[in-house]
């Protein structure tokens, strides 16, 4: 679910209010359907008058220490306005710096208590910057999705009101700080994902029992000839010519981000199970939990190794294994439909063992877009193949195996169709090719035909209700969905660092980033306000912080920091979270220069 932004015009008034909307499957393809109406708040221009010096009880959502009211026991003076008589003429605002976003990171990573944790994990050295501080900006920036230390260090802070909000001055951050405090905080990573579970447990009341595993790649700018890690493997990111590390992410089902490894970029997916369930049981336990995981991940070697440790799961299984249950899949008898348009059936293992069950399940949008990706890759194969055979008719006696070559590319180019067809080159007495033999398999036609939009779900779980361990597999989309947060809203990728330790580094912030994230959707879902964090970010940014110079007569020029009041829609999406801006002037330069009346 999502926040929309709605105006409309009555009788020449222009009103804004926001629309909770949420993305739903229909026959017809996917639609939005308006799940709530959020009308305006009661009480906005009545905010509590909160200054800078406040700062740190507003970020952690506290209302700070309270002031006697006049009239009370041991009442104090009001303190009385200051006037002065301002030039108008020279009135200027100057410095004018992001806010928004930044003020609300700060207030996620505070009320995680992670400011907290590195301060005494860390302590108080020599160093002019506590690297608390510095881990903090680093994450902010990352939250907002500044792409690299360097752009930070030059460009972003001092646009940004993390100067202020910190209270680390601009002259004290630079590259050299940011990377030195990259390689301080990959020391406590343990530490934080251990912090992180405990707190997604008391804010949240999230459970463990089931844990999200999923792996995806990020690339590097460069050789990254100094990365141990680094090697040219299978690519997400559709970049192959590019070395790149493999990233192993572990989710709740809510999406929370729990712990991560990184590994080789060559390293098969596969091989990755063994090495994060001994990790995640060395740390927290071996409860009883349930991992949920792709069909990459699957082998028998994980499926023994997952028994032999009494742990339960549901995977995916690769497409061929579909074969095994053809008869069942093409039954039209013991199908539940879960949600319109997906049904699922269990089934006994074929073997008779009782220690598994499997979940045949079918989606009829999947095999509408499977069977449509499959014919487009046929007819374009079956076009190649066929001017090919027009060529060789037409000029014959050309080098045969150079032929055969040819056909393999372009049947290694449509993986999805090369089954669907049988090649032949024809030669001519002397060895030379003369065309091709292209012979269709209606076999393979049809079987694809019925194994579009069927997948099979293989668990050692008791549960009997298929429509609990399909729903418990679809949660998986929260690890992708994690990644895509991650190399989209947050800048993972490209990595521009290229030693081992340093990339490591740029990973724990990039993970701690989207546990603000993450933690921010919760949040929201908390308020009412949905689960989807990017439109709200959107209208957060607008918020700027600035310094009013005013040229007082008599006293000088007063300068004045003051953070701009929010239009009022983004006023009641803050005020629902429970969000305070400090709204009360800073003084923050007093120069004593006479001006002439």
């Amino acid at each position: 679910m999502f926040l929309r932004r709605n105006r409309r015009t009555i009788g020449g008034e222009l009103y804004e209010y926001w629309t909770l909307v949420e993305s739903h499957r229909t026959e017809r393809g996917p639609r939005q359907r308006v799940v709530a109406t959020l009308g305006k708040v009661p009480g906005l221009d009545e905010g509590e008058r909160r200054g800078w010096e406040e700062i740190g009880w507003l970020l952690e959502g506290r209302r700070g220490p309270k002031q006697m009211e006049l009239g009370a026991a041991g009442e104090v003076e009001a303190k009385r306005p200051d006037w002065a008589q301002v030039d108008l003429s020279g009135v200027r605002v100057e410095r004018v710096r992001d806010f928004g976003a930044v003020y609300l990171a700060l207030s996620l990573w505070r009320r995680l208590g992670l400011h907290e944790l590195l301060a005494e994990l860390i302590g108080v050295g020599r160093e002019d910057v506590g690297w608390d501080q510095v881990a903090c900006a680093l994450t902010a920036a990352r939250f907002c999705a500044q792409r690299s230390e360097l752009e930070v260090a030059e460009r972003w802070y001092k646009e940004s009101a993390l100067e202020d909000l910190l209270g680390v001055a601009l002259e004290r951050v630079n590259a050299s700080r940011l990377y030195r405090g990259l390689d301080v905080l990959r020391r406590h990573k343990e530490a934080l994902c251990a912090h992180l579970m405990e707190r997604y447990r008391s804010w949240f009341g999230v459970g463990f029992e089931f844990l999200l595993y999923d792996v995806t790649s990020t690339f590097f700018e460069g050789r990254a000839a100094a990365n141990a890690k680094a090697a040219r493997g299978y690519s997400r990111d559709n970049r192959p010519d590019c070395r790149q590390v493999c990233i192993g992410l572990v989710v709740s089902p809510e999406g929370l981000p729990l712990a991560y490894e990184v590994f080789a970029g060559n390293r098969a997916d596969v091989t990755t199970v063994e090495e994060i369930v001994g990790a995640m049981e060395a740390r927290y336990g071996q409860a009883g939990r349930i991992w949920v995981m792709d069909r990459g991940m699957v082998s028998e070697e994980n499926i023994a190794f997952l028994r032999a440790r009494n742990a339960r799961y549901i995977v995916g299984t690769p497409k061929a294994q579909l074969r095994r249950f053809e008869r069942q899949l093409l039954e039209k008898e013991d199908w539940a439909e879960v949600v319109p348009g997906v049904e699922v059936k269990m089934i006994a293992h074929p073997d008779g063992a009782g220690a598994e069950q499997f979940v045949l399940c079918r989606s009829a949008a999947r095999k509408d877009k499977e069977a449509a990706m499959l014919r487009g890759q046929f007819e374009r194969l079956l076009g190649k193949l066929q001017e090919i055979d027009r060529g060789l008719r037409m000029r014959p006696g050309r080098d045969a195996g150079a032929i055969e070559r040819r056909v393999g590319r372009w049947l290694g180019r449509f993986t999805g169709a090369e089954t669907m067809v049988d090649v032949v080159v024809l030669r001519d007495g002397r060895g030379a090719a003369i065309g091709l033999d292209i012979t269709r398999r209606p076999g393979r036609l049809d079987w694809a035909s019925h194994a579009h939009g069927a997948y099979l779900l293989r668990t050692n779980c008791t549960e009997t209700d298929p429509a609990a361990f399909w729903k418990w597999y679809m949660q998986l989309g929260q690890a992708e969905s994690a990644f895509r947060t991650g190399k989209s809203d947050l800048g993972l990728r490209p990595v521009f660092h290229q030693k081992t330790h340093r990339v490591e580094a740029h990973i724990l912030v990039c993970f701690l980033a989207l546990a603000l994230w993450r933690t921010l959707e919760m949040w929201m879902r908390g308020k009412g306000l949905g689960t989807c964090a990017r439109q709200l970010l959107k209208e957060v940014n607008t918020v700027r912080s600035m310094d009013v110079v005013l040229p007082v007569k008599d006293r000088g020029e007063v300068r004045l920091r003051v953070v701009a009041k929010p239009e009022r829609p983004v006023a009641e999406l803050l005020h629902r979270l429970g969000v305070i801006l400090p709204n009360a002037p800073k003084l923050v330069e007093n120069v004593v220069e006479k001006i002439t009346p």
